[in-house]
């Protein structure tokens, strides 16, 4: 039965897609790096077997960025002229179709003798062109060359956007700290030093969940981590939220497992922790209780945590999630949007509150996404 299935496998067109489509999935990892020497020359292999010409290059204004193809004497000869051939294309962004009197280098044997030299755009701009050398042009080769270099725009068009998403989301780290880094420094330092005249040893231990703490939350690079690491660090945040509430905040951690090595995006639990502590004890003279779960829901991890304290008015949170000025709970629309842009929409905060009924904030984690990985 196997055999049989072989042998209807595919019709020669059906093989003949498979083939280009695998060849340019090998090409894209490297594109997507962006147009760097190293990334167009791990690329050009792949695009030269999608032309099937000689030789290719790659070049930008500052010069040949990678050739794969014909070598020895050869390849020095048109390497040294391909950035004045990819010069009026850079300008004018029109491909061009170069015969033997610009391409020839003068050597009767070399078999490249032709060149469709096709412009890479990203945003609009010129920012590179893709040279393909052969022996004769034809109108199918043309083709075949503009279509291969518009895909290769596309790939680093996708690259620019993942470096301008990297960029948003340290920015947006960046603020966070700002944001929470005065508001807990001040209440953290005001309860170790409440201790260090009746309990100095209290104090110490103290001190050194202050540092561990600050080193974690304050770090430099990286903006993934795992979940254990999250946890670990809001329960420092806890042991030092604890020294000035004393009895009256009660924690309660619900942790499956198997979630523990998921990868999140660094502090988005512990800001939801601290507007658990505000908004459940601060302004009241009760006992307050936090519960912080983390579920296991087959391909995602659930987190949540949930407070019985004030609550909120729904619309102040959606000021909150929407990034309007003025809101007092820590950081909450900074995570709402950090996750959104790592995972898409459908993975935001979902916010559940009211007036005296306490607030329960819930998010959902992918445990697989593609270029989501802990820093060290």
């Amino acid at each position: 039965m196997f055999a049989r299935r072989r042998k209807h496998f595919g019709t020669p067109a059906d093989k003949a897609t498979y083939a280009t489509l695998h060849t340019a999935s090998l090409a894209s990892p490297h594109l997507r790096e962006g147009l760097t020497p190293a990334a167009a020359g791990k690329a050009s292999r792949h695009l030269r077997d999608l032309l099937g010409t000689a030789a290719i290059a790659i070049c930008d204004s500052s010069g040949v960025l990678a050739w794969d193809g014909i070598g020895g004497p050869y390849e020095s000869n048109h390497r040294r002229d391909a950035k004045d051939l990819a010069g009026p294309t850079l300008r004018s962004g029109r491909t061009a179709v170069l015969g033997a009197h610009d391409v020839a280098c003068g050597d009767p044997q070399c078999p490249i003798r032709t060149a469709v030299v096709a412009p890479i755009v990203t945003e609009e701009r010129v920012v590179a062109v893709l040279l393909a050398y052969s022996h004769n042009t034809s109108a199918a080769l043309v083709r075949a060359t503009e279509e291969v270099a518009r895909w290769v725009s596309g790939q680093v068009e996708l690259a620019e956007l993942n470096k301008e998403r990297t960029r948003a989301m340290e920015a947006e780290l960046r603020a966070l700290r700002a944001q929470i880094s005065p508001h807990f420094i001040y209440n953290a330092l005001a309860a170790i030093a409440s201790f260090v005249r009746t309990d100095p040893e209290r104090a110490r231990e103290l001190v050194l969940e202050f540092a561990d703490f600050s080193r974690y939350a304050l770090r430099r690079g990286g903006e993934f981590t795992t979940l254990a690491d999250e946890l670990r660090n809001v329960e420092r945040y806890l042991v030092l939220e604890q020294a000035r509430f004393g009895d009256r905040l009660k924690v309660s951690l619900q942790i499956a497992p198997e979630v523990l090595p998921v990868v999140i995006p660094f502090l988005v639990v512990q800001p939801l922790v601290e507007n658990a502590v505000r908004h459940g004890l601060e302004g009241t003279t009760g006992v307050g209780n936090i519960t912080i779960r983390a579920r296991d829901r087959i391909n995602e991890a659930e987190i949540s945590v949930e407070d019985d304290g004030a609550g909120s008015d729904p619309e102040v949170i959606r000021a909150a999630l929407s990034g309007e000025s003025g809101s007092d709970s820590v950081g909450l629309g900074n995570v709402d949007a950090r996750l959104r842009q790592v995972y898409g929409d459908t993975y935001g905060l979902v916010v559940e509150t009211a007036v005296d009924a306490g607030t329960k904030v819930t998010f959902r984690i992918p445990k697989y996404s593609s270029g989501v990985h802990a820093s060290p």
